[in-house]
């Protein structure tokens, strides 16, 4: 299975910064402070781990750069993804474009 370092429900006993990632590894951060989960992404697919990242494009940001310059596999998602509560009846709409970063 693919481990997730930051899931939507965290242990809070745990930090997905501090700890050692899986050999297969899916990411989908907080997108309020991209940058220490990127640099950690990168650090441990130089471990030889596959990272899948699921984030906001935005290729004016530095750690966009980063993802290029350490050969990262990027791709657009096309459209705005829509995300389904199952608690409630409203899918929401995501105010930006997404891309998929696989990183190995």
């Amino acid at each position: 299975g693919w481990f997730d370092p930051c899931p939507l429900n965290p242990n809070p006993k745990i930090d997905g910064l501090q700890i050692e990632w899986k050999d297969k590894t899916f990411l989908n951060f907080p997108y309020s402070n991209p940058k220490p989960w990127i640099i950690k992404a990168i650090e441990e697919s130089k471990k030889g781990k596959r990272i899948v990242i699921l984030m906001r494009f935005d290729p004016t940001t530095e750690y966009f750069r980063m993802l290029i310059e350490n050969n990262a596999h990027i791709f657009y998602c096309g459209e705005r993804l829509k995300f389904i509560n199952p608690e409630e009846t409203i899918n929401y709409s995501s105010p930006f474009p997404s891309i998929l970063v696989i990183l190995n």
